[in-house]
């Protein structure tokens, strides 16, 4: 999809942010870090939101026909156990829509997209699929769920043992690095970047839908 070329760069930070873990404390007062094998899930920039017109060629405010805006995304994951070879993330997610005339029943199919990414630029995978909302007669709204699922090789989410040891040693006040965050290492920051998966939903825009979102 030629728009993740402008979308990825602006989920690095985020991806990081949610893959590496985050500093806390262990029972002696050490700090540890906790990270998870699971991927992030997030929705890209300018993707969560689709605006239908009629015509199809205007832009104007007037012209708008049906808004529909995907949110409250809800995730579980299961890691396969110790004996597990794939890790398999589900996104569960609602998809909420208004139509500016309520005459007449009528059902309006969105496709929406789930990509899997590896350090927040590597396209793993990508799958289409279509949400339909049924309006009935005289209703303005409508609703329904959806859902996406990626499977990811476990020993690629997993890091090196050095790199796991390096995160998860404990540092005390007065140690001579209880102040360096692991994280400023460029070895052990790419080893995590490598590890760390996405998974990505979104409805599956136009070019001109995505221009129309990201300027408005």
């Amino acid at each position: 999809m030629p728009s993740f070329k402008v979308l990825i760069p602006s989920l690095l930070a985020l991806t990081l942010a949610a893959c590496a873990g985050k500093g806390d404390f262990d029972e002696t007062g050490g700090i540890k870090i906790v990270r998870s094998a699971c991927p992030a899930i997030a929705i890209p920039a300018f993707t969560g939101d689709v605006t239908l017109f009629n015509p199809a060629t205007s832009r104007d405010a007037s012209a708008i026909d049906v808004v529909a805006t995907l949110t409250n995304v809800r995730t579980t994951c299961n890691d396969g156990g110790e004996a597990g070879t794939q890790i398999t993330a589900t996104a569960n997610f609602d998809v909420l829509a208004r139509r500016t005339n309520a005459s007449g029943a009528r059902d309006v199919v969105l496709p929406y997209f789930a990509t899997v990414t590896r350090a927040g630029s590597e396209i793993k995978s990508k799958q289409i699929g279509q949400i339909a909302l049924r309006f009935e007669d005289g209703q303005l709204r409508a609703q329904t769920a959806a859902m996406a699922t990626a499977s990811i090789s476990k020993a690629e989410a997993t890091l090196p043992p050095a790199v796991e040891e390096r995160l998860n040693r404990k540092r005390k006040a007065g140690d001579a690095d209880a102040a360096v965050d692991p994280m400023t290492e460029p070895t052990i920051r790419n080893a995590v970047s490598k590890a760390s998966f996405e998974l990505l939903v979104g409805f599956q825009l136009t070019n001109d839908q995505l221009a129309y979102n990201a300027t408005r």
